[in-house]
């Protein structure tokens, strides 16, 4: 079913001060989930060291990406499950339940003991508690975001979506800035014995924090109608894959999504790696791009998903992927310069690019599915294109600069990507304004 493209009364959503607290709730719930999720890739130098000690610096670095990458195939099948639960029990409880399993799995991470001290069950326990981790962001994604969608008037959806991506940048920022603090305050030592535990350990009072404001929340209206009117579907999946509408559509939510993969994986969370360990910056210079690049992102979202709520969602995906194209080498050659200025502005620049995508696509996905449907095929779509294009990001990127000796290769793939997208762009239809309620 494809969403008629009729505005939704403002009436009919939440009132202004249900919308702040649905907003909030979704923001501070994703700001909770990535935080969790994302620390484990800026501190991937010191988990190697702690957990593959033995093996050379290379080949642990790999094997810490590894472990990053393999959890990324269990994000389909948590979105499968979570999102089929969401559409048949409702939003809210899956959001519940998947952000006390992602703190969970993250606290269990910072008590883990390293490789020397209960030798090769260290890293089977760490694969243990992130394929927990993958579960949970694999249903976290799309019930937030149909949660805060399913809310908004229609007018309004893309900005106050964009307010839920600000929550995970802004995760990533806190993380980036943590990881900062932490190698600047303690010795290599100390941050090798106990200081790469403290963000993980983090994970319990955020966590608290996020079930009380999540528990306390009523579900979404477009869901409620469902219950009321004895419409919820009794298969999401197998109805997801019955419509021919549908099914189109599913491809798209794995192609659209490309180039926020590797934006995501690539230009922010493998970042800080790629400059200490390929340019050689210093872990404190290399994690100041990374913090510039988030805070000019975590700004510069709103804005472009305010645009897209006025001019339409492709014409600012279309902007965002052809400017990757253009100039995602010549940024990443500032960056091999060896200047941290440059760094910094080829950083800059491809965030500002990439807010065009990341702003908006989640409330592209959102619109693309019925209400029936929308968070079994948004999970399915999404999270295959995240665990294919995103989560082997940094694994493929390590082993191909390893290789070729070239450290412009993160720069072809955003490019690659940034084609992909553009061209599933060119396939879709536009669904600004469009109507959320099943017809």
């Amino acid at each position: 079913m494809t969403p008629t493209r009729t505005t939704e009364p403002i009436d009919q959503q939440a009132s202004p001060a249900q919308l702040r607290r649905v907003t909030l709730a979704g923001s501070l719930g994703v700001f909770v989930e990535f935080f969790d999720y994302g620390i484990y890739g800026f501190l991937a130098p010191i988990i190697a060291t702690v957990f593959f000690a033995g093996q050379g610096s290379t080949a642990a670095l790999l094997m810490t990406y590894g472990v990053f990458a393999l959890t990324f195939f269990f994000r389909p099948l948590g979105g499968l499950v979570l999102g089929y639960l969401a559409d048949r029990i409702g939003r809210r409880t899956v959001l519940v339940f998947a952000l006390t399993l992602m703190t969970g799995a993250t606290t269990a991470i910072g008590l883990l003991p390293g490789y020397n001290t209960i030798g090769i069950a260290a890293p089977i326990l760490l694969l243990c508690m992130r394929i927990a981790q993958g579960f949970s962001a694999g249903g976290e994604v799309a019930s937030a975001m149909s949660f805060v969608g399913e809310h908004s008037p229609a007018h309004r959806r893309g900005f106050l979506m964009s307010w839920t991506q600000v929550g995970s940048f802004t995760a990533l920022l806190t993380g980036t800035l943590l990881a900062m603090g932490l190698n600047s305050a303690l010795s290599e030592q100390a941050m090798q014995a106990w200081g790469w535990r403290v963000p993980f350990l983090l994970a319990a009072p955020l966590g608290i924090v996020g079930y009380y404001i999540r528990a306390r929340l009523h579900d979404t209206p477009s869901f409620t109608k469902l219950q009321e009117s004895d419409t919820v579907a009794a298969n999401p999946f197998r109805e997801t894959f019955a419509e021919k509408g549908n099914l189109r559509n599913l491809a798209l939510a794995i192609g659209v999504p490309v180039l926020n993969s590797s934006g995501y994986y690539v230009l922010f969370t493998y970042m800080p790696t790629y400059l200490s360990k390929e340019l050689k910056f210093n872990q404190v210079q290399g994690l100041t791009v990374t913090a510039v690049s988030l805070v000019v992102i975590a700004v510069s979202i709103p804005l472009a998903a305010k645009l897209s709520d006025r001019i339409g969602r492709r014409p600012v995906l279309m902007t965002s992927a052809i400017g990757l194209v253009i100039l995602a080498y010549p940024c990443f050659w500032l960056m091999t310069q060896g200047s941290v200025i440059a760094s910094v502005l080829g950083a800059v620049v491809m965030a500002l690019f990439y807010s065009g995508h990341a702003g908006i696509i989640h409330a592209v996905l959102v619109e693309m599915f019925p209400t029936r449907v929308r968070n079994t095929a948004y999970s399915i779509g999404y999270n295959i294109s995240t665990a294919v294009f995103g989560g082997a990001a940094p694994l493929v990127l390590t082993a191909l600069i390893s290789a070729t000796g070239d450290p412009a290769i993160p720069a072809y793939y955003v490019i690659l990507t940034a084609v992909a997208t553009g061209v599933s762009v060119l396939l879709a239809r536009e669904t600004a304004r469009s109507s959320l309620t099943d017809k």
